[in-house]
This record gives structure tokens, sequence and C-alpha cells, in this order.
């Protein structure tokens, strides 16, 4: 302090001192602030990753090189994360980022925000076979946005994250998309609560006995001749008893007659028509699966 007051001219000593003292003060000050900012920031960056098993929903283009991940965490429930760099054509995320993979999966998450930070991914179970090909893909895409409509966020789903897994599985092994989707249609429905009762009319309560009962997405129920209205699908009773089958077997145990591809119809349409209704959303897939 002393030298640098020896530099000051005598008539200006007093005002040089305090100039001196006021920026020798902002200095000190800026130093501690500027401490205490790389400390917090130490502490976001060293939260410790969190690591489950998880299945891919979606994923979205986000910015240039990014994509936005949706997953079903088997301990975490859906999620939303960015996964940095993955749509460079040299990425660390690979194959493990395509729709329903069964993957091993880090993600750090911060208090500030809604989206988690994937860092890695590692690939347990592919199915390259359905991901790969137009009508078995249009499958899996209608699952998982089924998915994505029915899971709230950050809610563990074990049964729904076991569906999930056993349709994907069933789809890639019998190379078809019919059964599969049928099955978790009517248990997603069944999960939810929102499984009606499929041997009587939901308006008037007569028994359907031999006749079938008739849908559509605006009513949550099935109706008889009586009760049925313009526009509206019919579930036959083969239907009803298929549903009978679904409820009581695991899908890799169910192996079906050719003369069951129209009851398997009719029972996936109703399911799913449940779903809309329930959720209050048309899905956009279901369109698709009549030109596959």
């Amino acid at each position: 302090m002393t030298k640098i007051f020896d530099y000051l001219p005598p008539e200006s000593c007093a005002t040089g001192k305090r100039v001196v003292r006021n920026l020798i003060r902002v200095c000190v000050l800026l130093s501690f602030d500027f401490a205490d900012g790389e400390s917090q920031s130490a502490r976001r960056q060293d939260m410790p990753a969190r690591e489950t098993e998880a299945i891919i929903l979606k994923t979205f283009p986000l910015g240039e090189a990014d994509r936005l991940v949706s997953f079903l965490g088997r301990s975490s429930g859906r999620l939303r994360g960015v996964a940095s760099g993955a749509r460079r054509l040299k990425n660390r995320y690979g194959s493990t980022l395509e729709i329903l993979s069964h993957v091993q999966l880090w993600y750090v998450e911060r208090e500030t925000r809604d989206l988690v930070r994937i860092q890695q991914c590692e690939l347990l179970e592919s199915f390259h076979r359905a991901q790969s090909d137009y009508g078995l893909s249009t499958g899996l895409a209608l699952i998982s946005e089924i998915s994505e409509r029915v899971l709230p966020e950050q809610e563990v789903a074990e049964p729904m994250f076991r569906l999930l897994l056993l349709a994907a599985r069933e789809v890639e092994r019998r190379g078809s998309w019919q059964l599969p989707l049928a099955y978790f249609a009517f248990w997603t429905v069944r999960l939810g609560g929102w499984l009606p009762p499929l041997d009587r009319c939901a308006e008037c309560g007569t028994g359907l006995g031999e006749h079938p009962g008739f849908h559509f997405s605006q009513s949550p129920g099935l109706l008889c001749e009586n009760c049925r209205k313009p526009g509206m699908r019919p579930l036959s009773k083969r239907g009803r008893e298929l549903a009978e089958v679904f409820a009581g077997k695991k899908l890799d145990q169910i192996e079906l007659a050719g003369d069951l591809t129209k009851p398997l119809s009719e029972l996936r349409e109703v399911a799913l028509s449940w779903i809309e209704f329930h959720t209050e959303r048309r899905l956009q897939t279901r369109e698709f699966l009549e030109t596959t």
C-alpha cells in the first residue's frame, strides 16, 4: 500500500488513497462471489448419475446435434432427457436409442430442470428385425404411443414395464404385430382400471349373450343392439371369449388358430377405442395399421 502511494502526487494523496481502497474492496468482494459460484457449480456437476434399466419410448430431434429421449425406467418411471450429440454420425449411443430398445441407462437430474441429462446408454436387448421392417415398426410405434399417453411422468410402473418388454419381444419373435398389439392394448386397459363388463350393455344392463356388443371412442363400454349408435363397431362373442384368454395367459403362451383373426382384430379395436376415450386423444399411429 505504501509503495503505491509513493507514486501519487502529494496534492492528490488523500483522493488516491480512497480510490485504491475502494478498488481493493471491490476486488475482494468479486473474488468471494466467484469462489462461491464455482463451488455451487461444482456441487451441481458432482451430482451422482442414476442408473436404471429402461425401454426407449420415443426420440425427437433437438437442435442440430442432440436428441430428446422419452424412456420408461424400471426404477424411475417415465422420464425425458437430452442425449447430447446423438444426431452426429459418430456418437457414443449407437443403436441404443431405437424405439423400444431395452437398455441400461445412466442419467443426471437437476432440481431446476424438467429434462434429465443422459450420460451413457448400453444395449441389453435389440429388436432389430421389428425396428427395420415397416409393418412391424408400425406396431411398435403404436405400442410406444400408447405408453406415452397412459404413463404419468416419474411414477414407477413395473407391470407396464414388463408388459412393454413382453410385447416387443413377441413382435420380434413372431414377425407379426397383430397378436402382441391386441394383447398389449387389452392389458393396458385392464391395468388402467378402464375395462368395463363385457357381458352386458353399459346403458341398459341387458346381457349380450350370443349377440355382439358395440363400441366407439366416445363410449367407455359396450352397448347392445337397441342402444347402439351410428358408426359403432362390433365386438362379437368370440372376441369377448378371446379377452378371457388374454386375462388368463401370458402372451408367449398363446397361439391362435387362423379363424380367430377377425375376433382378434375386433378385440384390438375395442381396446384402442377405450384408450382413446380415457386419454381424450386420438392415437395418431392407429390409422397406419390398416395400410400394413
